[in-house]
């Protein structure tokens, strides 16, 4: 039997103190946890560029030196949510707004001000460390850029886990010679960012015409319905192909496409909650008092209808992780940028069949997707009253 609810708490806090009292869902919530350290923090794990050197006396960084835009906005994205989630007097609301306009100047910034070395010479740092020019240098715990395809003499091509006795491929390399390790590290971002961006998309279309079918019902309900099966009968792996065809491999338009194509469910969910708060008492009596429409439905309503919405949207992170992993897979994913999705199709592309690329790279997919339904499952018990009342 559950525990029983404490009617001081909060239902957001009640809801997620419920979910993670799962041992499934702390389980899922650390791989994910895991996943997003290691695409924060991929540079400073997987890279040939030194952390550190001293050559002369001189220290020097090659690594901050050659970091990108993306990955300064990444990481300042991550601080600057980690700052947010102890700041205790701003509404959740307040808080997403000032971190979305907040990451959005920090992208810009760093898109401005920033520009590292367009041509990129690995080798330089290990011949210079063989005829010992540095003093002494600090590498990074995997020293392998995911583009790093040609690093000794001889090191070409495929290899297994561990094979070589003068290099450290923890993992194998690929059909390139790539270290396998660093790629899987770097393509979680990947992996993480389309599911959380697509997830996003999805939701934010889904929660404003979802809200304003179940608030107005009658002839709105009845087009937002209509629209909504409109959108459902659209295949979305179909429509990724076909507009991979014609404007070419893009994660951005693999991000809008899942969102704008799977915002139907959440609108369902948020259409069937507003029904049935419309007609609750504080609903009436915001409404009595003359409260604008944005504050009724965002402020009043949204913040006791979005529980299903949370269930969902665990469910959907992961079927977006699986399309772009199937995309990448058929050979119409991203080129220059590492994907378990492509890790997997490099598996089979000739008659052996290389068991470092399948399972590691699969082992991924299945962990992540594996996470996020655990989590899904939880908080679904979570909000479900009969768990509550020992049924």
């Amino acid at each position: 039997m559950a525990d029983s609810i404490d009617p001081s708490q909060g239902f957001a806090r009640r809801v997620l103190r419920d979910t993670f009292a799962r041992t499934s869902a702390r389980i899922g919530l650390a791989w994910i946890t895991l996943l997003l350290l290691f695409a924060v923090f991929a540079p400073f794990l997987a890279n040939s560029h030194p952390l550190l050197i001293s050559q002369g006396g001189q220290l020097s960084s090659p690594l901050l030196a050659h970091l990108s835009p993306g990955d300064v906005a990444l990481l300042g994205a991550f601080l600057l949510g980690v700052g947010l989630a102890f700041v205790s007097k701003l509404s959740w609301i307040k808080r997403i707004a000032l971190y979305v306009i907040a990451v959005l100047a920090i992208s810009i910034t760093a898109n401005l001000f920033i520009t590292p070395p367009k041509l990129t010479i690995y080798e330089q740092y290990r011949e210079a460390q063989k005829i010992e020019r540095y003093d002494w240098v600090i590498r990074a715990p995997i020293p392998y850029s995911p583009r790093d395809y040609q690093r000794d003499e001889g090191d070409t091509g495929l290899e297994q886990p561990l094979a070589a006795e003068q290099r450290r491929h923890w993992m194998g390399t690929e059909a390139n010679g790539a270290d396998l390790f660093s790629r899987m590290i770097h393509a979680s971002r990947i992996a993480l960012g389309i599911g959380f961006v697509a997830t996003g998309i999805a939701m934010f279309i889904g929660v404003i015409i979802g809200g304003l079918m179940g608030y107005f019902s009658g002839w709105v309900d009845m087009v937002g319905m209509r629209l909504v099966e409109i959108f459902e009968a659209v295949p979305t792996l179909f429509l990724l192909l076909t507009f991979v065809a014609f404007f070419g491999r893009s994660l951005y338009i693999m991000m809008v496409i899942i969102g704008i194509t799977s915002w139907s469910g959440y609108a369902r969910y948020i259409r069937a909650e507003f029904l049935r708060l419309r007609q609750q008492e504080y609903v009436q009596a915001a409404i009595a008092c003359g409260l604008p429409l944005r504050s009724i439905l965002f402020r009043h309503m949204l913040p006791n209808g979005i529980a299903p919405i949370l269930v969902a949207a665990s469910f959907g992170v992961a079927s977006a992780i699986l399309a772009e992993a199937v995309l990448s897979f058929l050979g119409l994913g991203l080129v220059d940028e590492p994907s378990w999705g492509q890790m997997l199709n490099q598996a089979v592309q000739s008659s052996s069949f290389y068991w470092w690329m399948a399972f590691f790279p699969g082992g991924a997919i299945f962990f992540t997707v594996f996470a996020y339904n655990l989590m899904g499952e939880a908080l679904r018990d979570a909000i479900d009253p009969h768990t509550h009342n020992g049924g």
